[in-house]
């Protein structure tokens, strides 16, 4: 069996594929998969998509419901586990709505998992790609999305952009027979 990669970084727009494909290529991997979950449920359209991916995800995963403190949890896995973490976008706005010192929180995340024993699979939301938001809040939230995508990618390998369900490959090797 091929070696999987230690951090792997997957990203798209919204509704891309990106989470789909991310599970596909985690469970490639043949280790105890945890799913971290990143996401809030504060009304019922969020909580039709967080049902969505439990449904589409089935029952072999471990799942780690965390909005904000990830990286305690990242730094506490062992060897034989495979973390997804989805995602980094609904991450960083959950440490905005809380006030969090973002390079601070994102450093800390970045280095939990450059030092996790478990294998890291990021998945975030590619932003730069579209219109100029409207608000400081949305311009301030998409730097620093692109910011931290930015430190996703310098530290993944492989990195991969999922478009319409389609893998990308970025930077690196995917290991043989991964999703």
């Amino acid at each position: 069996m091929p070696v999987f990669p230690p951090i792997s970084f997957v990203l798209g727009g919204a509704r891309s594929g990106k989470s789909a494909w991310a599970e596909r290529f985690a469970l490639s991997s043949g280790l105890a998969p945890v799913y971290l979950a990143t996401a809030g449920v504060e009304d019922d359209e969020m909580r039709a998509r967080v049902d969505l991916h439990q449904a589409r995800r089935g029952g072999q995963w471990h799942v780690v419901e965390a909005p904000r403190r990830i990286a305690p949890i990242i730094k506490n896995l062992g060897p034989g586990q495979v973390v997804l973490v989805d995602c980094l976008t609904l991450w960083l706005s959950n440490q905005m709505f809380a006030g969090a010192d973002i390079e601070a929180e994102g450093k800390e995340l970045m280095e939990a998992i450059a030092e996790s024993a478990a294998r890291v699979v990021m998945v975030s939301n590619e932003l730069g790609l579209g219109l100029v938001p409207e608000s400081s809040l949305g311009r301030a939230f998409r730097d620093w999305q692109g910011w931290l995508n930015q430190r996703a990618a310098e530290i993944g390998d492989p990195v991969v952009f999922v478009v319409a369900g389609l893998p990308l490959l970025l930077k690196g090797k995917l290991p043989e027979g991964a999703a």
